[in-house]
């Protein structure tokens, strides 16, 4: 019961999901980013949002396509860094993303964060940092 897809779907509503999804779990099973795709597609098909491709928007494609590219140049960068640096300090650091998207979210969509989120954001950065620092 270690399959990639157990994780997200509840076990009540899993068995229905598992027969009528078996070919979405095998591919997962492959992938790389198994959790990730199950996830999403999980998500689509429960909530009925699904769409056919040519009825994306081209603006929605662009963004689809240059998110891809971004993803794979950030995993290239975090890949080539754990193998100059430690994986102990390597990943911390990658963790700052959490940090970086609170602060996008903020200065760029405008979103307003609590004195609890915003201790939150610190504690991250503060714990990345020292799990990051040389002793």
């Amino acid at each position: 019961m270690n399959e990639p897809c157990h994780d997200f779907f509840p076990d009540a509503g899993f068995t229905a999901y598992q027969h009528r999804h078996i070919g979405v779990r095998a591919r997962c099973r492959r992938a790389v980013a198994h959790d990730q795709k199950c996830e999403v597609l999980g998500l689509v098909s429960a909530t009925g949002q699904w769409q056919t491709p040519g009825s994306v928007s081209g603006r929605t494609w662009l963004f689809l396509v240059l998110s891809g590219l971004a993803t794979g140049a950030s995993w290239l960068c975090y890949f080539r860094a754990l193998k100059l640096g430690d994986a102990a300090r390597v990943a911390p650091i990658d963790k700052l993303s959490v940090v970086l998207v609170a602060l996008f979210g903020v200065v760029f969509l405008g979103e307003r964060l609590s004195g609890t989120n915003w201790l939150g954001v610190a504690l991250i950065a503060l714990g990345a940092l020292l799990v990051a620092l040389r002793p």
